[in-house]
């Protein structure tokens, strides 16, 4: 049998250094010059995103064995799960900004570069207070808990600018040109530097997966609390919600009940965390959840909702028929 890698700083930078080389080749030579990103060139990136994510978790079984491997993929499919919704979202920001088509990507690109340097410090502080505390792991649990209940009853059909924080500021202090400029962020409006629509998007878009990653950060605490697997299958997630964007946002009706899905992983993820908080039988419940059994639960619970969520897609289109045929 294999000796146990262990995880140095060289590991987390080499991992840093491959992604910020795939994130160059993807925006100076992919997608060097704006464009619309079709359906399949958008499912092709996924495909992309998605083996790698899986060639990677094949290296953790060589390098730490199958316990960490499977918990990267259950971590993995619980943070792209839950960026599901977030894509939903932006797709709402996008609409209710009417940026053109070919310039979403861009949007999406430092939207997420952003994303990534944000959640590497949630991750980062947030590990060194589990670590510190405890305690903190029957916090979040409760706190997925009640997220997921909460997610059952409020709805986010509409985007309200006016009530974000950042966009306020970013407009009392900066001003914004009416109209775009391609696709650049700053113009020159009025014979004075300005941000464009484009900025304002941007930060809306990073503000929203702010707000997502509160919620899918504690998540996968429920499974682990090693900062290498959190952080690495976070990134793996979140490179892969751009292309994921292009590929759902022409079909939400499509995954309307995902966010009930989506609402039941995190309730019984924090459940999970209540009872046992750290992989092993706690003191008021004498039997251990493994990783397996989780995998399957979220993989169920994410599999129903999208097929209920087409069954009654379908159901519509054939009513709307119907009634259309009629005199």
């Amino acid at each position: 049998m294999l000796a146990v890698v262990e995880i140095t700083g060289w590991h987390w930078a080499a991992f840093v250094t491959c992604i910020l080389v795939f994130l160059a080749l993807d925006l100076g030579v992919f997608h060097r010059r704006a464009h619309t990103v079709r359906f399949k060139e958008a499912l092709a990136w996924t495909s992309v995103w998605f083996s790698m994510a899986m060639l990677f978790a094949v290296g953790l079984k060589f390098m730490r064995g199958n316990k960490e491997a499977l918990e990267f993929f259950t971590g993995y499919i619980i943070e792209f799960s839950l960026s599901m919704d977030n894509v939903f979202v932006i797709a709402l920001i996008f609409a209710y900004f009417r940026i053109p088509s070919q310039y979403q990507h861009r949007v999406l690109f430092w939207g997420i570069l952003g994303a990534l340097v944000m959640r590497g410090i949630m991750i980062g502080v947030g590990a060194a207070l589990v670590e510190r505390f405890a305690w903190l792991l029957y916090v979040l649990g409760a706190f997925l808990l009640l997220t997921g209940i909460r997610m059952l009853f409020v709805s986010d059909e509409e985007v309200h600018p006016e009530r974000n924080v950042v966009i306020r500021l970013a407009r009392r202090f900066c001003p914004v040109s009416p109209d775009f400029d391609g696709q650049k962020f700053t113009t020159h409006w009025n014979g004075k530097w300005a941000l464009t629509p484009m900025a304002l998007v941007l930060l809306m878009v990073e503000t929203t997966d702010l707000l997502f990653a509160v919620d899918s950060i504690p998540a996968i605490f429920g499974v682990t609390t090693d900062r290498f697997i959190i952080f690495t299958s976070n990134v793996f997630a979140i490179l892969g919600l751009r292309s994921l964007y292009f590929v759902l946002a022409g079909a939400i009706d499509y995954f309307r009940y995902l966010k009930i899905g989506l609402s039941f992983v995190l309730a019984f993820i924090g459940a999970k965390m209540l009872l046992d908080p750290h992989g092993e039988p706690s003191w008021w419940f004498q039997r251990k959840i493994p990783t397996g059994v989780s995998l399957l639960v979220v993989a169920v619970i994410l599999l129903l909702s999208i097929i209920f969520s087409i069954i009654a897609a379908r159901r519509e289109h054939r009513a709307r028929e119907q009634s259309a045929d009629k005199p």
